[in-house]
């Protein structure tokens, strides 16, 4: 059964319903976010998900940095045409290749984050470009603007933006048609609603694209207790996982894996099948073949309106589950 197709956004950009985040295939100079990595398996994991119709990809050139892309090179070498590549800049990474941890969405950097994104993913053309994080020091307009040279020169195909406002996506839109926003989205993350900022997007025809759908990894099934993370793992670092969230969260996993057992699905299952069914396009990651079949596999799971808002009452749009980032990141957010 092929994939369902989606158009992202009213710009003319057709996507499957579920994407892949490629992230976690490839380790961080800070220690891995998400366990060891492992690109035999990523590539293999890439090539599978073609197959199944998972041909829109999600990268960054943060992540590595930059290895990331040249993973992506790598595994798509040859058949460029048969994926759909969306990559961000915005953390701004110096000539050594390092994290210098500012952002910035100066026209000049702009473009010099572009180039060098196409050079490591070895293409002439991005997809999909994302702005990863607004430059609060540089007008939305000048970023949007040097991103629409870049269309021009056909370089990138469609624009988007990354955990912005309301405000912001308005601005940026007048500047030149924004095709989709980026945002965390989940069971457990609904800010983006209860901010209006999915109301906007609807108003404008922007497509919206969901990271960490599985409530970075609590939905997953996988997480029983603060001990499952490594040491070094970012997410100990973080509200929803601390001391005053975790068992509460834990209970309304169990009450959603109650569900996913009754409907003899996966709870991982269930919760992208509920984004799925918004017209919401989630990009679980990651890098094993069995978790990638069974994430592809949500995107025909049909869901009844009874239950769809079933699984809402579990996690009514108002609960408080948590900051989704340190107090230093959640202050890079718009």
């Amino acid at each position: 059964m092929e994939m369902k197709k989606i158009n992202l956004g009213s710009e003319g950009l057709t996507i499957p319903v579920m994407g892949l985040g490629c992230m976690g295939m490839t380790g961080f100079e800070e220690g891995n976010m998400y366990g060891e990595a492992n690109e035999e398996e990523a590539i293999v994991t890439i090539h599978r998900s073609g197959e199944l119709g998972g041909n829109f990809l999600d990268t960054a050139d943060l992540y590595g940095p930059l290895k990331n892309e040249r993973l992506i090179a790598k595994a798509i070498k040859g058949k460029r045409n048969e994926y759909i590549i969306a990559t961000k800049f915005g953390w701004e990474i110096n000539d050594d290749g390092k994290v210098t941890w500012a952002i910035n969405g100066k026209k000049d950097y702009v473009k010099k984050a572009a180039e060098r994104s196409l050079k490591n993913l070895d293409t002439d053309y991005i997809d999909l470009y994302y702005m990863h994080r607004l430059d609060k020091s540089t007008p939305i307009e000048e970023t949007v603007g040097a991103m629409s040279e870049l269309v021009k020169e056909g370089k990138i195909g469609y624009i988007g933006l990354s955990e912005v406002s309301s405000e912001t996506v308005r601005r940026a839109h007048a500047v030149h048609p924004v095709t989709a926003v980026q945002s965390e989205y989940s069971l457990f993350e609904r800010s983006v609603e209860r901010r209006g900022i999915l109301q906007t997007l609807r108003e404008l025809g922007i497509g919206f694209v969901a990271y960490s759908p599985l409530g970075r990894g609590f939905l997953s099934g996988a997480i029983r207790s603060i001990s499952d993370l490594p040491e070094n793992d970012f997410r100990r670092a973080i509200p929803k996982f601390g001391e005053e969230y975790f068992n509460k969260n834990m209970e309304l996993v169990k009450a959603i894996e109650a569900m996913s057992e009754e409907k003899g699905v996966t709870p991982s299952q269930l919760a992208l099948a509920w984004i799925v069914s918004k017209g919401i396009v989630p990009i679980p990651g990651t890098k094993r073949r069995k978790y990638l079949e069974q994430n592809i596999a949500a995107a025909g799971i049909e869901l009844s309106e009874e239950e769809l808002s079933r699984l809402e009452s579990i996690i009514p749009l108002d609960t408080d589950t948590g900051d989704p980032y340190d107090a230093f990141s959640m202050g890079l957010l718009d």
